[in-house]
Order: structure tokens, then C-alpha cells, then sequence
């Protein structure tokens, strides 16, 4: 089909990351999984991310633990974005999980119908 295959970091404790490798092996996507705590997104494809999802905030899991103890909804508007940025590179918890990077478009999160439309 000529594309390339996606990379999706994911973390196997997470019901949703479980639900959206489970649609993409019975779609029989080929996709690169990657462990996101050990090794988070990179700086550059957050960036990218963002740019394509319009909003900072869509990259944070707002309802884990390293979210809410690290008091981020406060911290947001007082960090730089590349501040955010590194923030988010070095500690995968905080990014929404899954965290999918196609050819040209992302995704965060498992929705069922927006994966549909997109993959």
C-alpha cells in the first residue's frame, strides 16, 4: 500500500491502549509499538502533533496521577511551549495515551470512530 507503518506508543497497564492495538491487529495494520514511559515522544513529534490537533492541552493525560500531582492544569499557562514540551518528552505519563504518529497525522487517545475515519 505504500505507507508508512505507524508508530504507537502505548503503555500495557491502560485499558484504552490495549482496546486500540486490538482494533489495529483486526484492521491488520502493521504499526511499531513503542513502551511510552520508557521511551516518550520526542520533542519534534509533539510539536508536530500539536500543530496538527490545534491545542497543547490535547496532548496531556489530564486524568493521570503525574497530571494532577504535578498540578498541570495550574502550571499550563505559565510554562513556555517548549518548556511543555520537554516536560512531556521526559516523562510519558503525562502524554494521552495512545499516542499515534501516521504518515503526516496523529492521534491521541482511542476513539473507535475517529480511528475509522483516519487509518
Amino acid at each position: 500500500m505504500g505507507r508508512s507503518k505507524l508508530k504507537v506508543y502505548e503503555y500495557s497497564g491502560c485499558s484504552t491502549c490495549r482496546n486500540a492495538l486490538k482494533y489495529l491487529n483486526s484492521k491488520k495494520i502493521e504499526f511499531e509499538q513503542i513502551p511510552i514511559r520508557e521511551t516518550p515522544p520526542s520533542v519534534t513529534e509533539l510539536k508536530r502533533a500539536k500543530q496538527y490537533l490545534g491545542d497543547i492541552k490535547k496532548l496531556f493525560n489530564t486524568s493521570g496521577k503525574d497530571y494532577r500531582e504535578g498540578n498541570w492544569k495550574e502550571k499550563l499557562g505559565k510554562l513556555s511551549e517548549d518548556q511543555i514540551y520537554k516536560e512531556l518528552s521526559s516523562n510519558g505519563n503525562l502524554v494521552k495515551r495512545p499516542f499515534v504518529v501516521g504518515d503526516g497525522w496523529y492521534l491521541v487517545g482511542f476513539k473507535e470512530g475517529e480511528w475509522g475515519e483516519q487509518i
